[in-house]
């Protein structure tokens, strides 16, 4: 068997997903992205794929090499997506070929389902108690909400008093046990992280995320000595390697590496087990489509650390189209009592309906984030 060819598909909301097709007439499906770069990555996987035309899709492992170390200019947002997409396609193919789940070609399941989270709340959280509510009665056990908006390195507590009203309402609506992640995004410079991440200890948090930008980690260590809320963060890296330094330093509780920007199935596999030796857990992030999603529960499904997945159904970018609408049977995401089974049909065990997706393609997107600024004009994180 030999790749064939290849198609990609700017769909919204704001995704882009790959079609790999083999000579015998198999197909497999991925998604790489990056929100706000879809174009960019599109580049990116059409310059790869050159290598990857007439070649055995099976020798994956060989395939990720030659992407990755091939060229002398490595890693980063854009290649990693690109890689990640062509990584699931791959796993897609050869779960379809040998006809299993692509978790029992990783050494079959630790576990039959997994806890997942709903978004609540928007960029800019508002009225998040009732939306809580709203979610938690529909079944989910924990949510999770931007914690701020713009904020500036030095800020004033009245951002500070907001966030803990917030958080508050949550928690009064949901009661004492339901989840609540605490997304900080990167909006949050140190300082100001360091007083939040205390003050919401009362409200026991399942966790922080992104306390600080990536590029700022070594800042992990004066917050995680300012709290006990575990901390978590991972989005923004990449590979094994840029994940290498925070596991040694030992500040962070949960690793967030997402399957659509970090490597794929190949290389997340790899994150998260070497987490793992060093009792770190792990919620793989995936606020995109459904490729993405049936990537990550595969991973999922055979790693011990494990203990919560992202999904963006109902998420407030998923304007346009949902997690949903791209599938030929969504029942294959039901939730249930908090938790989502792990998907057992071939490859990544999901059904694109490809009619719908080439309809959808024709519109296409040009998705970006919005530019926030701070009172004095000057850029904030969004």
């Amino acid at each position: 068997m030999k790749i064939k060819s290849y198609e990609l598909f700017k769909v919204q909301p704001r995704w882009l997903f790959l079609k790999i097709e083999t000579d015998e007439g198999m197909t497999g499906w991925g998604e790489p992205v990056v929100e706000g770069r879809a174009a960019t990555v599109e580049a990116a996987v059409h310059e790869l794929m050159e290598y990857l035309i007439g070649k055995d899709p099976f020798h994956i492992e060989d395939h990720w090499n030659v992407l990755y170390r091939g060229g002398f200019y490595r890693g980063g947002p854009i290649l990693m997506s690109a890689i990640s997409g062509i990584d699931q396609a791959l796993w897609d193919i050869l779960g379809k070929y040998h006809n299993v789940p692509v978790h029992q070609l990783l050494g079959g399941k630790a576990r039959e389902k997994i806890r997942v989270y709903s978004w609540i709340g928007g960029d800019r959280p508002n009225e998040v108690g009732a939306a809580a509510k709203q979610v938690v009665d529909k079944g989910f056990t924990a949510v999770k909400m931007n914690a701020t908006d713009e904020m500036q390195y030095i800020d004033s507590f009245e951002k500070i008093d907001r966030v803990l009203s917030n958080v508050a309402a949550i928690r009064e609506a949901v009661g004492p046990y339901v989840g609540i992640g605490v997304d900080f995004h990167g909006r949050v410079h140190k300082p100001m992280a360091k007083i939040l991440a205390k003050e919401l200890e009362p409200f026991k948090p399942m966790f922080i995320e992104e306390p600080v930008l990536p590029e700022n980690n070594e800042a992990l260590r004066e917050i995680a000595r300012n709290t006990a809320i575990p901390i978590a963060t991972g989005e923004r890296m990449f590979s094994k390697w840029d994940f290498k330094q925070v596991l040694v330093d030992g500040y962070v509780d949960i690793i967030q590496p997402d399957l659509s920007h970090a490597g794929g199935i190949t290389e997340c596999k790899k994150i998260l087990s070497i987490a793992e030796a060093f009792d770190v857990a792990a919620a793989p992030h995936c606020p995109l489509g459904p490729i993405a999603l049936a990537a990550c529960l595969q991973v999922d499904a055979t790693c011990h650390n494990a203990f919560i997945q992202e999904q963006s159904l109902g998420i407030h970018y998923n304007e346009g189209s949902d997690l949903l609408d791209y599938l030929v049977d969504g029942s294959v995401f039901h939730y249930k009592d908090g938790y989502v089974d792990i998907p057992n049909k071939p490859g990544l065990g999901i059904e694109i309906n490809e009619d719908h997706v080439r309809k959808m393609s024709e519109t296409g997107h040009n998705w970006r984030n919005p530019i926030w600024r701070h009172q004095d004009n000057s850029v904030a994180e969004w």
